[in-house]
């Protein structure tokens, strides 16, 4: 017998959703999936329409979460995971490099600590300092003459694959949080800030560096090497300079 896996450390969040409909729609998938936790910032009415749509999924729109900022909805969340049917087709512009769904449902289980999908406006989606704010941006394979899918479409797309794929997941879970992915990329702005690495190129570095850690995921070993790594030779570059003056 196959023992379910809940999805207990993920969130759905929609931003600015605009059609009460696929709010409830969204709930219901969350239900089917066992995904309880909807965050919504600056959400249309959840009227009637959003109800019936919802089925038996009342609960979870009863308490979800509403707020007026992205900052604030995704404060307490350890992993942020962007979607989007916009693809980067330029491997040197990092914003909007994707990882595709297959991938994502496999790797997303090493994260240690709350992970947040977020999903875009229904017209506009995620815009791109949103989009910044993530560790991984997923997306779902479709036609390239119409690839954008209804918001509660993805949502149930995504679940799905994860539910499946929650089912087979066995061993401990990576341990590299917030805290710690914060200071790898301190560390690495400082080491490019040491190698006097091109201003006009340093934002897109970095942000190259988040997505494949990102990627990556890494564990709490290999955050600890790297650190070494990167202390040890923003060290040797600064008594470099200094014997240098």
């Amino acid at each position: 017998m196959v023992v379910k896996k809940k999805l207990a450390n993920f969130s759905i969040l929609l931003i600015d959703p605009k059609n009460s409909g696929n709010v409830g729609a969204v709930a219901r998938a969350m239900m089917n999936f066992d995904c309880e936790r909807l965050v919504l910032v600056n959400p249309c009415e959840l009227d009637d329409v959003c109800y019936a749509r919802a089925m038996h999924a009342d609960r979870i729109l009863d308490h979800a979460e509403i707020y007026s900022s992205f900052d604030e909805a995704v404060r307490d969340l350890d992993f942020l995971v962007a979607t989007s049917s916009v693809e980067s087709q330029n491997e040197k512009r990092h914003l909007r490099n994707v990882i595709f769904l297959d991938d994502f449902s496999e790797k997303i289980f090493e994260v240690n600590g709350k992970v947040g999908l977020i999903f875009g406006r229904e017209d506009d989606g995620l815009y791109n300092d949103e989009i910044k704010q993530c560790d991984m941006l997923v997306k779902i394979p479709t036609s390239d003459a119409y690839p954008s899918l209804n918001l509660s479409h993805s949502v149930c797309v995504i679940l799905y694959t994860l539910y499946v794929g929650g089912q087979s997941v066995h061993g401990k879970k990576r341990e590299i949080g917030p805290v710690e992915k914060q200071k790898l990329y301190e560390f690495f702005s400082l080491l490019l800030d040491n190698v006097n690495y091109p201003s006009h190129k340093k934002e897109n570095t970095k942000l190259m560096f988040k997505r494949v850690m990102g990627r990556a995921i890494p564990s709490t070993w290999e955050y600890h090497t790297m650190m070494g790594v990167f202390s040890s030779a923003i060290e040797a570059l600064s008594i470099s300079k200094k014997k240098a003056r």
